[in-house]
């Protein structure tokens, strides 16, 4: 008696792997929301104390803080943890 491939160990492994497969696109989609989220709350903060120092007779930004920004995100991540720093500066204030 011979087998077929839909009643298969490894037809069972392929379509459990292909279940899991669809559940975890399905965390990194609510993850991917949730980044979104909080990048438009940063960028909206980010603006409102640009608006905030200039108000006040203050600079644009602050070249110590956006320093202290870069590291905390290479620190974490590597380069492209500065790569991804840099770029969340730039939306919040523009580019120089």
């Amino acid at each position: 008696m011979s087998t077929t491939l839909e009643n298969s160990p490894a037809a069972d492994d392929a379509a459990q792997a292909a279940a899991r497969i669809g559940e975890l696109r399905t965390e990194i989609d609510a993850c991917d929301a949730e980044i979104i989220r909080l990048v438009r709350q940063r960028l909206s903060i980010s603006r409102e104390i640009g608006t905030l120092r200039r108000s006040t007779g203050g600079t644009r930004l602050s070249l110590a803080r956006e320093q202290q920004v870069l590291a905390t995100f290479q620190d974490a991540l590597g380069a492209d943890g500065a790569a991804l720093g840099m770029m969340l500066l730039r939306q919040g204030r523009g580019r120089l």
